[in-house]
């Protein structure tokens, strides 16, 4: 069973990203099943840390995108938003260049808040860094201006 309230449209999750941080770093979306959104970053000299290697919070920018952008896909946005809590990452590979990948799978979608298991890897499929996204589900009407 699906875990999506609206289907991902791959192409127009890419144009979403248009004048963002994540268009600059390269996040484009690849792929999609029943209860997983995978998204790509580059390994280049926009992503990188002083020492020529993917910058950590590089990585955290990816797996927020795929996290947040997975929530919101699970939702009725035309009466809920989502906003990020929380998010946490262990870095476990250093990358130099290319592309890191991200899968992004529900660990807990309530009513109120989602969890989201993050793993990226590189083109080897080696992992480089695990994270967790805690997200708010908020009713519009809550929402002040």
């Amino acid at each position: 069973m699906s875990i999506w309230f609206t289907e991902p449209d791959l192409a127009a999750l890419d144009e979403s990203l248009q004048n963002t941080i994540c268009e600059r770093v390269d996040i484009h979306f690849e792929a999609y099943d029943e209860d997983s959104l995978t998204a790509s970053m580059a390994v280049d000299e926009r992503t990188h840390q002083p020492f020529g290697l993917l910058h950590g919070g590089a990585s955290v920018v990816l797996a927020e995108t795929v996290g947040s952008i997975a929530s919101l896909l699970c939702i009725d946005r035309s009466q809920y938003t989502c906003v990020g809590l929380e998010v946490n990452a262990n870095h476990l590979r250093a990358v130099r260049r290319g592309r890191v990948t991200a899968v992004a799978k529900p660990v807990h979608l309530g009513r109120s808040t989602h969890v989201w298991d993050i793993r990226l890897s590189d083109e080897a499929g080696r992992a480089t860094c695990i994270s967790r996204l805690t997200v708010a589900v908020i009713p519009k009407d809550r929402i002040s201006s």
